[in-house]
C-alpha cells in the first residue's frame, strides 16, 4: 500500500475562499461575520474538485491513500483573533471530513488547529479532540509560528506548548510541524518560510529535553526536513559540543521526515543520511510545486517515481517508507488498517 502522509485540500471550491474573504472583511464589525452555515458547497462540487485533481493524480501515480488536511497557506493564524481562527478551523476541518466521508478509501483526515498569536496552545485542545474523537482524524498540523513569519511564540520545546502535547500523547496523534503564509516580506512562503520552519523546529528539538518529558510524542518534519539532511554533520557536531547524546538516541525515536523533495538527488541525500525507519512517503500534491521538470519530463511532485528509482534502497526499505513507518507514527490509523 502506498500512503501519502502529506496532502492538502488546495483545490477546494471557490466558495471556501469567498467565505474566508467575508470573514476577514468583518474583523472590525463582527456582526457582519458569515456563519458556518453560510458556506454552501455540495457533495458534487467536492467530488468534482477532487476527481479532477487529487484523485486523478493518485490513480496516475499509483498511490492509494492520502492523509488530507486543509490548505496550509490558508491557515493564516496571524489573521484576527482566537475566535477568528476557531471558526475558520472548524469550517476547514469539517470540509476535510466531508472529503474523507465521500472517499474513505482515498483520504484520511488530519486537522488544522485554531492557533492564534499570543494565545496559549491549550486553546486548541477542544478542536483537536473533536476532530480525533468525532471525525476520526489521525493527526494534526502544528504551526510553530502563528505570527506568519515574525516568530513571536516561544520555541516548540517551551512549557507553553505542554498542555497540547499532553493531549496529543493521550489521543495518540502526531503533529506535522507546518507553518502557514508568511506576511514577512523577507521570507517567501513556500520557498523560504516553510523550509526555515522545518530546520528551526529540528534545532529547537535538538537543544531541548522535550522527549524526556514526552517519550512517546511524535513529530513529522515535512519538506524533507528543510536543511536538516544536508547539514546532518553540522547538527551532529552541535549536539556533540552541547554534550548531548547522539542524534539517533536524542531525537530519532520521536522525529520523522517526509519525502516532499522534488528531485532524485535530494531523495538520495535524504535516504542515505536519515535512517529509513524515520522517513515517511509524501508528495504534498497538489501543492507548492505543480509544474513539469523539463529535465525529466515528469511532475516535480511525483515523488513516488523517485523512491521507485532509488536502487540503493531494498524492497523492505521501500515498504517501510511507503507504508510501514506511517503505521508506527500514526497509530490510530495503523490499528484500523
Amino acid at each position: 500500500m502506498i500512503v501519502d502522509c502529506h496532502g492538502h485540500y488546495t483545490t477546494a471550491p471557490k466558495q471556501l475562499e469567498t467565505w474566508r474573504e467575508q470573514q476577514v472583511a468583518s474583523l472590525n464589525d463582527p456582526s457582519r461575520a458569515p456563519s458556518r452555515s453560510a458556506l454552501k458547497i455540495s457533495d458534487d462540487e467536492i467530488r468534482q474538485s477532487l476527481e479532477a485533481n487529487q484523485l486523478k493524480l493518485q490513480r496516475e501515480r499509483g498511490t492509494d491513500l492520502t492523509f488530507f488536511s486543509p490548505r496550509a497557506s490558508f491557515m493564516a493564524h496571524h489573521i484576527g483573533n482566537a475566535i477568528t481562527s476557531l471558526e475558520w478551523s472548524r469550517i476547514c476541518n469539517d470540509l476535510i471530513h466531508r472529503c474523507c466521508s465521500l472517499y474513505p478509501q482515498n483520504f484520511v483526515g488530519v486537522c488544522q488547529l485554531p492557533q492564534s498569536t499570543g494565545v496559549p496552545p491549550r486553546s486548541c485542545i477542544p478542536e483537536l479532540e473533536r476532530c480525533v474523537k468525532e471525525l476520526g482524524f489521525v493527526g494534526c498540523n502544528l504551526n510553530p509560528d502563528p505570527s506568519g513569519g515574525h516568530w513571536k511564540e516561544p520555541p516548540l520545546t517551551d512549557k507553553w506548548w505542554y498542555p497540547l502535547y499532553e493531549k496529543m500523547v493521550e489521543l495518540e496523534v502526531p503533529a506535522m510541524v507546518h507553518v502557514s503564509t508568511s506576511c514577512n516580506p523577507g521570507f517567501h512562503t513556500t520557498g523560504a518560510h516553510y523550509l526555515n520552519a522545518d530546520t528551526t523546529a529540528f534545532m529547537q528539538f535538538l537543544t531541548s529535553d522535550l522527549f524526556k518529558d514526552f517519550p512517546t510524542l511524535k513529530f513529522i518534519i515535512p519538506h524533507g526536513g528543510g536543511a536538516v539532511p544536508y547539514h546532518w554533520g553540522r547538527f551532529r557536531g552541535l549536539a556533540q559540543d552541547m554534550k548531548k547524546p547522539p542524534l539517533k538516541d536524542l531525537l530519532l525515536n520521536n522525529v520523522y521526515f517526509d519525502t516532499c523533495v522534488y528531485h532524485l538527488p535530494g531523495i538520495e541525500l535524504l535516504t542515505r543520511v536519515i535512517p529509513v525507519d524515520n522517513i515517511l512517503f509524501a508528495s504534498e500534491m497538489v501543492g507548492a510545486v505543480r509544474g513539469v521538470d523539463p529535465e525529466t519530463g515528469s511532475y516535480y511532485d511525483d515523488t513516488k517515481r523517485y523512491i521507485d528509482k532509488a536502487t540503493w534502497l531494498s524492497d523492505a526499505d521501500k515498504q517501510k517508507i511507503f507504508e510501514g513507518n506511517v503505521r508506527k507514527v500514526y497509530p490510530r490509523w495503523g490499528r484500523n488498517k
